[in-house]
């Protein structure tokens, strides 16, 4: 259509393009956020030490305060014919190694011939009294099949190794990373060279940094 001067009459843009900009880029920013997020998560993979777990006192407490150090992770009865010598030699092993470097984490369990019956205040007396335990310990919990705690479910996944009693160990290193797991049968002097090693690396490397 022409105007009276015979130009083109010019028809105003339509306004719905950008009536679509707006939620476009919010759309947009929401998937560069998660994508972002998504991006954050695939980097920080877990490990050992990024579970929270209960202590014996009833605390949740983070196992990060262990990163850095080696530790072995066992889950003890009172009542086992593992028990006195497990115990002994496991706080042999904190006393020799601990606490600085190495930690045994012991995890109290029920689940194998109903062998650790008591509360925790009776475990931990017993432990502490009986065997001077200086090693951290935490609250009774299940260590195996579908109940298990999600970080014995981690030591689980990582190994392929399922506590079938009392007493299995798994060596976790400074970074959180399992590096093996042992059952009942071995004992912890037959494991101490592994868990030495470890140890010995974490010295010669903060040596290496002063």
């Amino acid at each position: 259509m022409l105007d009276p001067e015979g130009s083109v009459e010019h028809q105003p843009a339509s306004s719905f393009p950008k009536v679509l900009l707006i939620p476009l880029a919010m759309l947009l920013a929401i998937a560069a956020l998660l994508l972002l997020a998504f991006s954050a998560t695939r980097q920080k993979e877990p490990d050992f030490y990024t579970f929270k777990v209960v202590n014996i006192r009833g605390k949740l407490v983070s196992l990060e305060k262990y990163r850095g150090s080696v530790s072995l992770v066992v889950n003890v009865a009172s009542e086992c014919g593992y028990t006195d010598s497990h115990y002994k030699a496991l706080q042999q092993l904190q006393r020799d190694l601990g606490p600085y470097h190495f930690n045994v984490l012991a995890f109290p369990c029920n689940q194998f011939g109903q062998q650790e019956p008591d509360t925790n205040k009776e475990i931990e007396s017993f432990a502490r009294k009986t065997y001077g335990a200086s090693f951290p310990m935490f609250s009774k919990t299940t260590v195996s099949g579908a109940g298990a705690i999600p970080a014995f479910k981690y030591l689980i996944d990582s190994t392929g190794e399922e506590p079938t009693w009392n007493f299995w160990k798994y060596l976790v290193d400074p970074n959180g990373k399992v590096v093996k797991a042992w059952d009942s049968t071995v004992s912890v002097e037959e494991i101490r060279p592994y868990v030495t090693e470890l140890v010995r690396k974490i010295i010669l490397k903060k040596k290496d940094e002063l």
